[in-house]
């Protein structure tokens, strides 16, 4: 009992020690709430109410057909303008794409002829320019195909695909990016707030004071997990009620408390790797170059970024060494897909046998730096 009081009183100092480091605080703020927005919102992969005008100069059912083809929400709705305004509008920025319609544009098709068809792209607007250009081409040869062989009585084909999009059907950006921006933001503040955490005991002279009080190194070390891991616990609740489901209306279809207990397993193990990396760090600059150096390869190559599958078979097999990579799988089932712990639980094992090793890693060389210090 008398160890868990320790553990505990350490944990509040911890509190009161963040409290007044308000660079550490204005970090967390902006990483759970402007950081998850502008990472959701700030470059979107997929088309989003691209501006798009049309110069109809057939005038014709076919032509008419193609401008009802764009909707929203990948385009907005198309503005008619002629010849003049075509040229202005790019050059204003207003409208990111042009699609000028040839006259007698249907009677060529018709007659099999191969009219051209001019498309303007403000490039830009890279974010836009390189999807929707492919987007327009699609729809274009679809519309064209299927008006011809309605008009040369074409055959049917004899089968239909019917796609069906689960959990994410419009294909939004910021549904995928908001809550993998929460999951890296886990684990990037869990590794600096710990490491943080035990610089700054080292310059300021208090762990010193902390090895002549009758307290294990094991006490000292969880103080730090414990506190920092409640600290960014709450703020990934926060942002993913506050910021994910409210400002970016992107729907949690799982157990919020379920993600949160697999995120507390994740920051037992980050956390413990951000005071490994303090013992080896001997400043607050060289914490910060060494935490890059490992974030990067975590968030890359754990399936949050880039798809485990399209990855060499070697990285995937020593990613499964990384916590975030199980942290991951376990949150993309969770949030998207609204599985249970009969599903995640082979993840939960998983990262708790991980971050078990770290823990017991970081307190072998928390035991060695404290040894050399008395």
């Amino acid at each position: 009992m008398g160890g868990l009081a320790n553990v505990f009183n350490l944990g509040i100092k911890e509190f009161r020690s963040l409290g007044r480091d308000y660079a550490m605080l204005a970090l967390i703020l902006w990483s759970f709430t402007l950081g998850v927005y502008s990472t959701a919102t700030g470059l979107p992969e997929t088309l989003h109410r691209a501006p798009i005008a049309v110069v109809d100069e057939d005038r014709s059912q076919l032509s008419t057909r193609l401008i009802e083809a764009f909707q929203p929400p990948y385009f907005r709705s198309p503005e008619l303008i002629d010849e003049a305004q075509m040229d202005l509008g790019l050059d204003t920025g207003r409208y990111t794409f042009t699609l000028n319609i040839p006259p007698d544009f249907q009677r060529d098709v018709l007659a099999g002829r191969t009219p051209a068809v001019q498309l303007n792209v403000d490039a830009t607007q890279i974010g836009q320019a390189f999807t929707g250009a492919g987007y327009i081409q699609n729809i274009f040869a679809t519309e064209v195909a299927e008006f011809v062989g309605r008009s040369r009585g074409g055959t049917t084909l004899p089968a239909g695909l019917a796609v069906r999009t689960q959990f994410n059907p419009n294909l939004t950006q910021a549904w995928f990016g908001a809550v993998m921006e929460v999951i890296n933001q886990i684990t990037m503040l869990s590794i600096i707030l710990t490491g943080a955490a035990l610089i700054r005991e080292r310059e300021h002279g208090t762990l010193e004071h902390l090895l002549v009080m009758p307290l294990s190194a094991s006490e000292i070390m969880l103080a730090k997990v414990w506190s920092m891991g409640v600290v960014v616990l709450l703020a990934a609740a926060f942002s993913l009620r506050v910021v994910v489901e409210g400002w970016l209306a992107v729907p949690i279809g799982g157990s919020l408390a379920l993600f949160l207990a697999g995120a507390a397993l994740h920051l037992f193990a980050t956390t413990s790797m951000g005071i490994f990396l303090a013992t080896l760090a001997r400043s607050m600059p060289q914490l910060g170059l060494l935490t890059i150096l490992v974030l990067i390869p975590l968030q890359i190559l754990s399936g949050g970024t880039t798809p485990r599958e399209s990855m060499p078979v070697l990285v995937q097999n020593i990613m499964l060494l990384a916590p975030t990579t199980h942290f991951v799988g376990l949150a993309q089932a969770i949030l998207y897909r609204g599985a249970g712990l009969d599903i995640v639980w082979p993840q939960l094992l998983a990262i708790l046998g991980i971050g078990s090793a770290f823990f017991w890693a970081a307190l072998r060389r928390f035991r060695s730096t404290l040894a050399q210090m008395a």
